[in-house]
């Protein structure tokens, strides 16, 4: 069998020229359903269904039932947009949805390599991009499962957590060190310690707490 791959979720801020993402955020409500088409010569054809009326320049309604319409638009093959930076890494997307601004995607990728490649070029292109969740292909044992409610983390801590990860800190050798990873999140060493120490604290309180 060959080794086993990862499924990733991740949050993209208010990709701009995004008309989905912008259109969630106009409307307020979640814009799903997102595709478009594999031509490379011309304008790129995509839509989208959202639950509410939008009026936006070269966005046209294509199809209405019960209160949900499908939208179409065109744009440039100039430049891909981040649904297709993913791809282009030969990562195909299984959802693409925006709420609040914020571009949803989830795919699969085959090794945690790959992963960091996407996000630091989404990263590079974007700015805001969050890793909501990953998770290895494989059986588990029940007894041996664990939840980490990611809630227990700080906007900040999970920040922290992500950066230091995608940057290589917990990598062995280290890709990078504290000072890095503190210059890329713009803080101290000092804050930047203080916040792991306090999140790897609270994930491993659940991993080793008993009953």
């Amino acid at each position: 069998m060959s080794d086993p791959g990862l499924q990733i979720s991740m949050a993209i801020d208010a990709p701009a020229g995004c008309p989905a993402g912008e259109a969630s955020t106009a409307t307020g409500t979640a814009v799903e359903s997102v595709t478009w088409n594999a031509a490379t010569d011309g304008p790129v054809t995509e839509e989208f269904t959202a639950d509410a009326d939008l009026d936006r320049d070269g966005v046209e309604p294509v199809f209405e039932t019960d209160g949900r319409t499908r939208y179409r638009f065109e744009r440039d093959w100039d430049e891909a947009c981040a649904c297709e930076m993913v791809e282009l890494e030969g990562c195909p997307l299984e959802e693409v949805r925006a709420e609040d601004g914020r571009l949803h995607l989830r795919f699969y990728a085959p090794d945690v390599d790959r992963v960091r490649e996407i996000v630091a070029d989404l990263r590079e292109r974007y700015g805001g991009v969050r890793l909501k969740h990953l998770s290895q292909s494989g059986e588990v044992e029940e007894q041996n499962l664990v939840l980490v409610d990611r809630n227990r983390l700080t906007d900040r801590q999970r920040e922290v957590l992500e950066t230091a990860y995608e940057m290589g800190y917990f990598e062995h050798p280290r890709e990078s060190n504290a000072s890095d990873v503190a210059d890329t999140l713009d803080v101290s060493l000092s804050t930047f310690t203080e916040h792991l120490a306090i999140a790897q604290s609270k994930v491993l309180d659940a991993v080793v707490e008993t009953d």
